[in-house]
């Protein structure tokens, strides 16, 4: 029996116009683009976890929000349970927030210093949902690990500390039970003794609740505890995709086997380093060829002059590189 997926990505494209020269004339002024999401694909299905990495800039985050049409696509497709949600109207839009939430990177931005937790939690709740649903409000923080939640439903943001504040963030997110997550940088900002308990919320959600999380890190090291898949990105694009364990393992693309070195072993072992050349190139400026052939230590002639396209490495398993 097929399994109909959560959310399907096709093509997505995010372009930013940019415009230079601030004495020209409107007319004349150079019309260009920065482009953040430029050809990115995946497919979720219920219970899986992506997790998208790459160094700031390389447009993860991005593609997380324009995923759930906080940001308006520049071209491509996104489909949730096979429905198209560009264009959606009003009362349809209400109907895909309500199926999918965000838990943002910094958690005290994300809440109203001005709200209790109570009123934080039941915001999302009363704009889904009609009559009395404290039951929701108090099974999403028990979800949340906030117990004993009496303790919790007066406080203030201030009140609390980080992890608290993401957990409650999180109860926010679950509170309308969606099916699909977008995890942008959950953990970067709390303390490395409580970051396995959000991860392990995570890991509940979708192996429970069946919810497909698109999870982005910079840290490969979070990935291998709650993904099933990992997608590598660079400047824009997936350059290599497939199954976590796979990737995270032996990396076949050059960047992410350079991402996966600079990620520190317990117990005194030591990696292969991989030295890469110079910085990321301007993204408004992007080089020919590979985008990345100007750091890559293999790079040859045919990386400078093409654009390579993902192809299939093993099956579910995709890479963009001239020498794979």
């Amino acid at each position: 029996m097929m399994v109909e997926p959560v959310i399907e990505v096709r093509d997505l494209r995010k372009w930013y116009p940019i415009r230079r020269g601030f004495l020209a004339s409107l007319a004349e002024r150079e019309r260009r683009h920065l482009k953040a999401v430029d050809g990115v694909s995946f497919t979720l299905l219920p219970g899986e976890v992506l997790g998208v990495a790459g160094e700031s800039g390389c447009g993860k985050s991005t593609t997380g929000m324009t995923t759930l049409q906080l940001h308006e696509p520049s071209s491509g497709e996104i489909r949730f349970r096979g429905k198209s949600v560009i264009g959606l109207s009003g009362t349809e839009m209400k109907a895909f927030r309500r199926q999918a939430q965000i838990v943002f990177q910094n958690p005290y931005e994300s809440l109203n210093p001005r709200f209790t937790v109570e009123r934080s939690v039941q915001e999302p709740i009363g704009i889904h949902f009609d009559g009395d649903q404290r039951d929701r409000l108090i099974q999403a923080m028990e979800r949340a690990g906030l117990t004993p939640v009496e303790n919790y439903l007066d406080r203030y943001p201030h009140q609390l500390s980080g992890g608290q504040l993401q957990r409650i963030s999180i109860a926010r997110a679950i509170a309308v039970e969606p099916s699909f997550l977008v995890a942008d940088e959950p953990v970067s900002m709390l303390d490395v003794s409580i970051r396995a308990g959000i991860l392990n919320l995570l890991h509940f959600f979708a192996e429970t609740l069946q919810m497909a999380i698109l999870y982005i890190s910079h840290d490969l090291s979070t990935m291998r505890h709650i993904c099933s898949q990992v997608a590598i990105m660079y400047l824009g694009r997936i350059v290599e995709i497939g199954p976590a364990n796979e990737v995270l393992r032996d990396p076949q693309h050059p960047y992410a086997q350079a991402l996966m070195a600079a990620v520190p072993v317990m117990g005194g072992r030591k990696r292969d380093r991989v030295q890469l050349v110079g910085a990321v190139p301007n993204p408004m400026q992007l080089p020919s060829g590979c985008r990345f052939h100007p750091r890559c230590p293999h790079a040859t002639d045919i990386c400078r002059e093409q654009d390579p396209a993902l192809r299939e490495l093993a099956p579910g398993r995709l890479a963009a590189c001239h020498l794979l």
